[in-house]
């Protein structure tokens, strides 16, 4: 298949393109500069340096293309109008056709629950709540039959040494009776649903492949609290696994209050069954597994 990429720079974007090209596909990716554009024809696919906010050429790329994914995300704050402009063109280029789009959403847009599936109702915290009024117009289009879109909800992303996990391998170290310890994200005891970047990539390929339709949830294994992903973290940095919590608050001041506030949610998910329906098998090492070989940096992104 022909298919049309944007985000391929980003995190779970490269992963994606390495994903669709390991199993055949002609990508073609939309990058932002000539320099992104040479990464990615290294990587074997065609680059199109494209303003992803401008519908009317991203209507004009997707003419040529069997499918499309939306991966991108911008961190200058630029995001909701960037994934509002490729509805836009995907509703005006892929009505009535049989052309699969996949979108991205996240974990959060759940908010807190103790058994999260596909179809949970979703109250997402203030930094994704943005991204509603986008996803419901495009899955309404979906349910009318206009286009077929998937929407991949990934849990938080890890991999590689990079992602989110960052902000637990790089927390402050906080003294206490026995020694060092890293500092958790509030009390710790909220859990993350999580997915590993490579056992992700496989479900949007899925998605493209077998043209699901609806939500499709990416998280893999049991929600894990992050008292346990901060001791594997303090093990790897030789505190033994010592931990000590903060204050809600001052995670806030310390992060940010939109960041930390998804951060503090308490994330258990307890079914995923279209994107097992697909043949959705992750298999990677766990977050905790991860964190315990000491690879993460102590840096992070939102997305």
């Amino acid at each position: 298949m022909k298919v049309l990429l944007t985000g391929r720079t980003g995190f779970v974007g490269s992963a994606v393109l390495a994903a669709l090209t390991a199993r055949g596909h002609r990508v073609t990716a939309l990058v932002r500069s000539e320099g992104s554009a040479r990464t990615v024809e290294a990587a074997g696919a065609t680059a199109v340096v494209a303003d992803l906010t401008d519908t009317a050429a991203l209507a004009a790329l997707l003419e040529d293309a069997d499918a499309a994914v939306h991966t991108a995300a911008a961190s200058d704050g630029t995001s909701p109008a960037i994934d509002a402009s490729v509805v836009d063109a995907v509703l005006a280029t892929f009505d009535g056709t049989a052309r699969p789009f996949v979108h991205t959403s996240g974990i959060w847009v759940y908010g807190s629950g103790d058994a999260i599936a596909e179809d949970s109702p979703l109250d997402p915290p203030a930094i994704v709540a943005w991204r509603l009024p986008i996803e419901e117009r495009l899955l309404a289009a979906e349910a009318r039959g206009r286009v077929v879109a998937s929407v991949v909800v990934p849990g938080i992303v890890y991999g590689h040494g990079a992602g989110i996990p960052g902000i637990v391998a790089g927390a402050p170290r906080g003294e206490g009776p026995d020694g060092a310890s890293l500092t958790l994200v509030g009390s710790g005891t909220q859990r993350w649903a999580t997915v590993h970047v490579d056992d992700l990539a496989e479900l949007y390929v899925l998605a493209v492949e077998q043209g699901l339709t609806g939500r499709l949830l990416g998280a893999a294994g049991d929600s894990v609290s992050v008292v346990d992903l901060t001791r594997a973290a303090s093990r790897a940095a030789g505190l033994g696994g010592a931990v000590g919590p903060e204050s809600d608050d001052a995670t806030r001041e310390r992060l940010g209050a939109p960041f930390a506030d998804a951060l503090l949610l308490d994330q258990g998910v307890a079914d995923v069954t279209r994107s097992l329906a697909l043949g959705w098998n992750p298999r990677r090492p766990s977050l905790v597994e991860e964190l315990e070989t000491g690879s993460y940096a102590p840096a992070a992104s939102p997305r």
